[in-house]
């Protein structure tokens, strides 16, 4: 794949890192002198443009045309917003990725300006911290089809509500199949007949309104104040 950078800071220089070190083809795009000296150690020169990437001519030069993908992650949301915009109006680049530096302005990163997946850290940090919380001990091992679905993990506790009862009268919420129940060490395949048990590692995948659901059917019991006792 031939992916094309705009922005040779810290994130655009991992990124091309990473993509090269998995065999893609790459060019960064960069016009701070300083940014510049320290991509030509980090990066090989074939693979570094000199210019500023919201000047179509830079971007012809470091082959637009022929790119596969655009990812915009410069320090600046306007020019990330038109990188965007040029990449697939005017030269139909397949895939575009672009930085949120301001989440004030992440409403705009969206179609209107052809941006396929935005990328904003602070969306991003609060919906895992409240994934966190609101999962409890459910671990969240992956997440598929861009955050749509997620391949989750739980040890069910004892007193847990799943206990007892069989795959089929689980009631499981839509979007939610249990894909795996480890239990004393040995894979089962799960059936509708299964019946869990307590301390079985139960691995599901289950959609963003599902999650929740599964995450209360394997959840400690609820203790009250007495038997804390």
């Amino acid at each position: 794949m031939f992916v094309i950078i705009a922005g040779g800071g810290r994130t655009g220089t991992q990124l091309a890192a990473t993509l090269l070190a998995q065999n893609h083809q790459i060019h960064v795009i960069e016009h701070r002198r300083e940014l510049l000296a320290r991509l030509h150690h980090e990066l090989p020169t074939e693979s570094i443009y000199e210019g500023n990437a919201t000047d179509p001519a830079v971007l012809e030069q470091a082959g637009i045309r022929e790119a596969h993908a655009l990812a915009a992650v410069t320090t600046s949301d306007a020019d990330n917003l038109a990188l965007c915009f040029l990449a697939r109006a005017h030269y139909n680049v397949s895939r575009t990725v672009a930085r949120v530096n301001n989440p004030r302005t992440a409403w705009l990163f969206d179609q209107k300006f052809h941006v396929d997946v935005s990328v904003n850290q602070a969306s991003i940090m609060s919906g895992l911290i409240e994934e966190e919380i609101s999962l409890g001990d459910m671990m969240t091992l992956l997440k598929l089809r861009r955050g749509q679905y997620s391949l989750v993990e739980e040890k069910i506790p004892r007193g847990a509500k799943a206990i007892g009862l069989a795959i089929k009268d689980l009631n499981l919420p839509e979007q939610c199949v249990i894909a795996a129940i480890i239990r004393n060490g040995a894979v089962i395949v799960p059936r509708g007949v299964t019946v869990f048990e307590a301390d079985d590692e139960v691995l599901a995948i289950a959609g963003p309104d599902a999650v929740d659901d599964l995450a209360a059917l394997f959840a400690r019991p609820a203790t009250n104040g007495i038997a804390n006792q």
